[in-house]
């Protein structure tokens, strides 16, 4: 009998995996690929087997963590420094401007409120146009508004004049609030985000701390020039160091580039991924080219919104000049913060927000003038006990704020030691939100602070 060859025989899974056990990845089943799922994927993306294409989360990931995100924290920690020492400022202003602007307690309380009615308006305005302009112009832009707006304030010569100056101040201030944590949170990777935010807030208490220590220098030492009818003493020159970090930041801030995420929301890709290189390069020390990210997987909803969708379909229309194009932004942003779901978290957040400020900034802003209070009733009534009422029925009635007493600027150095220690006490709890974000979560530190705000209603 003759046997036939039956001819190749079919290569079949198991034949080729005991081939792979015994010959390594080199063997020939495994080079022509007919297992797949063997093959080891490609370094850099554990999930895709490749980096080349990845989304923002991902993409930001990658630049790794070094240099360039400390010089960030550094450059937007001031922002913050120097907007806390541009509210608080006034608080430690109050008493020694007093008799310069002739001011009573009904005018000091229009100043310490005033600069808040300028970042109500400066929010709505700063944060389309930030939207619109990017990040890094309108920080810049309002840097500089803020700090010219402070010198400008520091030279006024009336209580009208004054008032003007410091709502411009403010109306910069509450543009930059928002807007340098949006910058600030758009170059963080997800897993570092909530620590370095609470890292960021640290920089709000050393503000504090900063115009504390130099109104107790500069304020009562009694510096300055006075001609005729131009006055510039030590509190002017007080304010007007007070502008010097705004200026400090805008040169700053040069040195950083616009977030990623809002190159990529106005369809900059490329631009996005230059960012990205940069970073990579400070953070690693290799080359760009290095950087495993060639495109950015971009979701339309990122830059294109829904409403903007459906206009797409419709016929066109006249468009819009940039101004009104602002104006309709600010009045469709305003909207989606009171639909439904947003609409309980706006709540949350307007309620934590409104007791915060009122226990933290409804004191804080008052403290010089209440230690100046009882500095002056100590004086007058040999230390005598007396609580707030008491202190300031005499003030008003018969101290230095009645209209029959004259007036006095001199302000003791005790009155600014004592608001340096009152501003000092949120160290401790600054260490403790940087340290436990992580592990104990957000919604803790919001309950704390509402807490805390209650505490000192």
């Amino acid at each position: 009998m003759v046997e036939t060859d039956p001819g190749p025989k079919k290569p079949h899974n198991c034949d080729v995996k005991r081939d792979h056990q015994l010959n390594g990845p080199s063997s020939k089943a495994t080079e022509l690929g007919v297992i797949p799922s063997l093959k080891k994927p490609a370094k850099g993306d554990p999930e895709k087997g490749s980096s080349e294409k990845a989304d923002f989360e991902r993409a930001i990931e990658l630049t790794g963590y070094g240099r360039f995100h400390y010089l960030l924290l550094a450059v937007c920690g001031l922002v913050s420094t120097s907007e806390e020492m541009d509210v608080i400022s006034m608080s430690f202003i109050l008493p020694s401007a007093q008799c310069d602007l002739d001011l009573t307690t009904q005018t000091k309380g229009w100043l310490n409120s005033i600069i808040f009615i300028g970042m109500m308006v400066g929010a709505y305005a700063w944060g389309s146009v930030a939207d619109s302009l990017g990040r890094k112009r309108v920080l810049i832009a309002i840097s500089i508004v803020n700090a010219l707006a402070i010198v400008a304030s520091s030279f006024s010569q009336n209580y009208e004049l004054f008032m003007l100056f410091r709502f411009i101040n403010g109306a910069a201030l509450g543009g930059s609030g928002p807007v340098i944590w949006s910058y600030f949170a758009e170059f963080q990777p997800k897993k570092k985000r909530g620590a370095m935010l609470s890292f960021m807030a640290a920089f709000w208490t050393l503000g504090n701390l900063f115009v504390a220590g130099l109104a107790w220098v500069i304020i009562p030492s009694e510096i300055g020039v006075t001609t005729g009818a131009f006055v510039y003493n030590s509190w002017r020159i007080f304010l007007l160091v007070m502008s010097l970090p705004s200026f400090l930041v805008a040169a700053l801030l040069f040195l950083l580039p616009e977030s990623p995420k809002f190159l990529i929301s106005t369809g900059r890709q490329e631009e996005a991924l230059e960012v990205f290189r940069s970073i990579y390069l400070m953070n690693t020390g290799h080359s760009k080219d290095e950087y495993p990210v060639k495109q950015i997987i971009v979701d339309d909803i990122m830059h294109t919104k829904p409403e903007k969708q459906i206009e797409a379909t419709k016929e066109p229309k006249e468009p819009k000049s940039k101004i009104r194009r602002m104006l309709s932004d600010i009045v469709e942003h305003s909207k989606q913060l009171f639909v439904p779901p947003i609409l309980k978290f706006t709540m949350i957040s307007i309620t934590i927000n409104f007791t915060f400020h009122i226990g933290y900034y409804g004191l804080m802003m008052w403290f010089p003038e209440m230690f100046n209070r009882f500095d002056e009733w100590s004086r007058t009534h040999n230390n005598a006990e007396a609580d707030i009422c008491q202190v300031t029925r005499y003030v008003t009635q018969q101290g230095t704020h009645s209209a029959a007493a004259q007036c006095d600027s001199h302000i003791h150095s005790d009155v600014f030691m004592e608001s340096l220690i009152t501003v000092a006490a949120a160290i401790p709890s600054n260490i403790f939100a940087v340290l436990g974000m992580d592990r104990l979560g957000r919604k803790f530190f919001l309950g704390e602070f509402l807490f805390t705000s209650f505490s000192n209603i």
